[in-house]
């Protein structure tokens, strides 16, 4: 079964299929995130953007609640909550249901909540309209007024339509106002007492569209071609034209100021990838701001170890280059947002000595959810036994784990700080994370995001 598996790779590669068992449908695994949480009516004193993915499916096999990102001290933290995914079907239409591998109303807003896994300590009542992810997220937004929640269409494994829902005027139109009728007026499909028109109304403070990719390979039953570089500009215009459209229409209903929904996107590190598929000056217009790929700059399918993360590499990939290419191509610094992992890339049978990094590999590491791929939380239990060594690149901005045949590359705090750090000096948007479930229960990655970006 094919769930939102998210892979976001900077080159396409044969062995992303390695990565597809992320997204389970139900393991036991320990509850995560008790920690300090944040007092009500809290704000985010900074103007950067600290944008955190929250996985749909993460409520089952992970076991990572919405609660949990409040417990964590994570949500007093963050500016915008990014929930991962919206799919469009073949209609070219946002939707949602409970369809095996393609959407999942449970999970959203029909699943019951109990007292202990609620943000506010109240167990969902039978009657209502909204539970789920969806109420729960709307009961996070009460607790922190200036928290920001936003559906996230797509991703990997659901950017199957897009080519074809963007082909013509007409299709645009009639995407963008399924999604807005959808997730920002809140009409959701009636699944029992849930759902219904306005069930979830207010709730989402705009939409990130995360298309991968426009005009390049992505999925293998994704659709892409040339024109899709044009056809994504006039997308995203349609998306900026009809979520404004309707905020007017909101202004002149009830009166007051006008408001605002916010339109971002997740966006390439591979120039052939953004050449191909974005027209950087045009789109730019329209967003309110970009999150860049910053990570998966090399994968475990791969033969030889290398660094998926760092912020400098010469010849290679990295989180300078890519806020360069964007730069150079039209994008005002302050739009983007550089993308950081709460996770690691692994790999296993290393050979060669040394400290492990551009050796051979027989393949990816065992792991606990997909081979190759590991949470930070157990990545920093392994650095912490002292079964590895922790090496870093100091002057790229990279560290890796190795203990003489398994190696991981990840982002621990340090690495985080030195991006935090370049973050300030570039005036860039700001940081975001894929995905809020891997960090430590008391939210250690995110701490260290949040005081490097306050220069603390």
């Amino acid at each position: 079964m094919r769930r939102r598996t998210f892979v976001r790779t900077a080159v396409a590669v044969s062995s992303l299929s390695l990565l597809a068992a992320l997204a389970p449908a139900a393991a036991a695994t320990s509850a995560q995130e008790a920690g300090h949480g944040g007092g009500r009516g809290h704000h985010p004193k900074q103007s950067y953007k600290r944008v955190g993915y929250f996985t749909q499916w993460g409520v089952y096999g992970r076991d990572f609640q919405v609660k949990d990102m409040d417990t964590s001290g994570q949500a007093a933290k963050l500016t915008h909550i990014n929930y991962a995914f919206g799919n469009v079907n073949a209609e070219g239409r946002c939707f949602t249901g409970n369809v095996p591998g393609e959407a999942d109303a449970w999970a959203d807003y029909a699943r019951p909540l109990s007292a202990a896994h609620s943000v506010d300590g109240v167990a969902d009542a039978p009657e209502q309209p909204l539970a789920g992810n969806f109420n729960q997220l709307r009961e996070l937004k009460a607790k922190y007024p200036g928290l920001k929640v936003l559906v996230s269409l797509g991703g990997w494994s659901w950017s199957t339509h897009f080519s074809d829902a963007a082909r013509t005027p007409e299709s645009r139109r009639a995407l963008v106002s399924s999604c807005i009728d959808l997730y920002i007026k809140g009409n959701l499909p009636a699944d029992g007492a849930r759902g219904g028109e306005g069930a979830a109304a207010g709730l989402f403070d705009g939409i990130d569209i995360d298309w991968e990719w426009p005009g390049s390979a992505g999925d293998t039953d994704t659709v892409y071609r040339p024109e899709d570089k044009q056809n994504f500009t006039a997308l995203v215009h349609e998306f900026r034209t009809q979520l404004d459209a309707y905020a007017k229409s909101r202004k002149q209903a009830r009166g007051g100021k006008r408001g605002h929904y916010e339109l971002t996107a997740f966006v390439p590190t591979a120039p052939a990838k953004i050449d191909a598929g974005f027209e950087v000056r045009e789109i730019m217009r329209d967003f309110d701001f970009v999150n860049l790929q910053g990570y998966d700059f090399h994968v475990s399918g791969e033969k030889t170890t290398a660094q998926q993360s760092a912020l400098y590499a010469r010849g290679d990939f990295s989180v300078d280059q890519t806020v360069r290419d964007w730069i150079r191509r039209g994008a005002p610094a302050r739009k983007l947002v550089v993308g950081m992992p709460f996770y690691g890339q692994g790999w296993t049978g290393v050979s060669g000595g040394g400290d492990g990094m551009g050796r051979p590999a027989t393949g990816p590491a065992p792991a606990t959810w997909a081979a190759g791929y590991e949470d930070y939380k157990a990545l920093k239990k392994l650095a912490d036994s002292g079964a590895y060594t922790i090496h870093r690149d100091r002057r790229n901005g990279h560290a890796w784990l190795f203990d003489g045949t398994t190696l991981w590359t990840y982002d621990d705090p340090q690495v985080l700080r030195g991006k935090t750090s370049y973050i300030r000096h570039r005036g860039l948007g700001g940081a975001m994370f894929w995905s809020l479930d891997g960090d430590t229960p008391d939210g250690e990655l995110m701490a260290a995001v949040d005081r490097g970006l306050d220069h603390r």
